[in-house]
Parts: structure tokens; sequence; C-alpha cells
């Protein structure tokens, strides 16, 4: 289950299936992504072969340790800490860009 969001961007997909920040042709994707984790207690469950596609689940290093990310579409990801099987501090950005 989805406990708390990290930016904005996340909550307008969450709440209003829309965002100005991420390209609208990623709001689906994302939208459908925050589904599966508000529906489950599960890590393992964004772990889906098929569908979606490609989401790299993975934990994160250096200065973002303790989160984990999903790749939504290159390069834009979900980020997130996992704990006790709650999601907290759910963002969408783009974290590759320098």
């Amino acid at each position: 289950m989805i406990v708390s969001f990290g930016n904005k961007v996340a909550k307008e997909v969450w709440e209003h299936n829309e965002s100005k920040s991420l390209p609208e042709n990623l709001w689906i994707r994302a939208k459908a992504l925050l589904t599966i984790m508000h529906a489950t207690s599960v890590l393992e469950d964004l772990k889906i072969r098929g569908q979606p596609p490609n989401i790299r689940l993975h934990k994160l290093k250096g200065d973002r340790r303790g989160y984990w990310s999903v790749t939504i579409k290159l390069p834009w990801c979900l980020t997130f800490q996992f704990k006790k099987g709650e999601f907290s501090d759910v963002r969408i950005e783009n974290y590759h860009k320098g």
C-alpha cells in the first residue's frame, strides 16, 4: 500500500491521472505501476513478467541507498522506500539526469 508521496508529480498522477511534469504518453503506465503498488504489500509483486514489461525493479545505491526504483520508461522512474509492506516517499522522477 502507498502511504506517502515524495513529490507532486506522483501525487498528481495518482489523484488526477495527469501531470504537467511527466510526458503525457507515460501517464497511463505510471498510474498502472502506482495502482499495483497501492494494491499490494509484497515488493516482489513488482517483478511481474510480461505486464507491465521492463520495469527493472532494483535497489538504488550511494546517496539513494534505502530506496528502490522501477522504470516507467527511461529515463523516468518511480522511486520509493519499502518497509513492512508499505511504499513511502513515492516519487516519479528522472534521477538519471546530471
